[in-house]
């Protein structure tokens, strides 16, 4: 095992923890396509045993290739595995004999076998199990979150035959405090995987619908949520905004696989309608409270407090409060977004949206706390909200309920949680 030479293809919220953990082991060669990423990650990782890369030929004396690279879906929600494919492609003109292949990439079953090792043996010349090993490992990283790291979270192993899933584990629990849970068969990891962020995307869209369902009748989501936690069997989850690039997509890749078989899904279809209409929902009910706060004032300007599409990370793939952005503009309403954990030029790029600073909140008809960071929460006292509104508007909409109501309502604001 210490003789391996690991590649990492994909230096993203996955693959550079990874490369990083593996380094402190094992020669590693971090790789990427995207040059000004790899260039920025040298000046802060590069070490004597992470090298990192954006050369093909850099791969050429790798023993095991581990793919984290995304697999978003299209416009119209079917998986998109061409950066898969490509990254897979790349490990294909440098296999050698006895190399090992582990795929991290969030998948529906049957992927890995059915497209990933065909293209691997097609474009090397070489066999599966004979000359080359594969495995499935699903990450499961969690962005932002101190607790639940790459080290201490039980990781999933699976392979093409016994030899591949002995390989894979021994590679892993080298790097993990936690377990290594080994599974019977590559297809039973992808699924494992694929149904761990469906469930939670199910559990939220029954917290959503009941939120639309409590504001229709002026009851309190979340002291009706606090009252019911009191069971010790109740599951607590929460509405709010479904974003980013694993519980909002991967019920689609499932979704797409049960479709191919002629099974529809409509469980997992029902709750993405429900959670992709959340954005909606709340420009709705934005505009009806301001309308019913004061009908003779027009709505000129509201701020929105974060645009990625998590609390304390600076992810803003998928997320949905553009949805509440673009929403709020249909009304010809000037959106003041701002978010100090955002990238500045990655928003404009992504979004063609430009952030803005604290200064810049003022004047406001109404403000949204869209993402609860903890700066937030730190920085914005009900006094601030109070400066930021204008003469005749009280109104917070704090989606997530990061603020405590009572102080807020103490000093004069109206709060609207989801």
């Amino acid at each position: 095992m210490n003789n391996e030479k690991i590649a990492i293809l994909g230096l993203g919220y996955v693959g550079l923890p990874l490369a990083i953990a593996f380094a402190d082991h094992y020669p590693v060669i971090g790789f990427d396509i995207d040059n000004q990423k790899v260039e920025q990650l040298r000046l802060t990782h590069q070490s004597v045993r992470l090298r990192l890369s954006t050369q093909v030929s850099s791969l050429v004396n790798a023993t095991v290739y581990i793919v984290t690279v995304p697999t978003p879906i299209y416009i119209d929600n079917r998986p998109d595995l061409r950066p898969l494919i490509s990254a897979t492609e790349l490990i294909a003109a440098v296999l050698k004999q006895g190399d090992l292949v582990i795929y991290e990439s969030t998948v529906y079953p049957g992927t890995t076998e059915e497209i990933c090792i065909p293209l691997l043996e097609q474009q090397s010349g070489l066999r599966v199990g004979q000359d080359f090993k594969v495995g499935y490992s699903p990450e499961r990283i969690n962005p932002a979150d101190d607790t639940h790291t790459l080290t201490t979270i039980p990781k999933i192993v699976s392979g093409t035959d016994a030899i591949a899933l002995q390989r894979v584990e021994q590679l892993y629990q080298s790097i993990l405090l936690a377990d290594v849970h080994p599974v019977s068969s590559i297809k039973v990891a992808e699924a494992a995987k694929v149904i761990e962020n469906a469930q939670r995307d199910i559990n939220i869209a029954f917290m959503n619908e009941l939120s639309v369902a409590f504001h229709h009748m002026n009851i309190d989501t979340t002291e009706v949520l606090a009252a019911a936690a009191t069971k010790w069997n109740f599951i607590p989850f929460s509405p709010g905004l479904v974003g980013g690039h694993c519980i909002g997509v991967d019920p689609y890749y499932f979704i797409y696989k049960a479709g191919q078989l002629g099974y529809p899904s409509p469980l997992l279809s029902a709750g993405r309608k429900i959670n992709e209409g959340m954005g909606q929902f709340i420009v709705q009910q934005v505009i009806k409270r301001l309308i019913t706060e004061n009908n003779q004032l027009p709505i000129k300007r509201i701020g929105v407090l974060g645009i990625t599409f998590k609390e304390n990370c600076p992810d803003i793939r998928n997320s949905r409060v553009v949805d509440i952005i673009r929403g709020l503009e249909e009304y010809q309403i000037e959106v003041i977004v701002h978010d100090p954990i955002a990238d500045l030029a990655e928003v404009e790029e992504q979004y063609d949206i430009k952030l803005s600073t604290q200064h810049a909140l003022v004047n406001l008809d109404a403000c949204i706390v869209a993402v609860c960071h903890k700066t937030f929460t730190e920085m914005f006292s009900p006094s601030d909200f109070k400066q930021a509104l204008c003469t005749g508007r009280h109104t917070i909409f704090d989606l997530k309920a990061a603020f405590n109501k009572r102080q807020l309502v103490e000093n004069g604001l109206f709060v609207w949680r989801l």
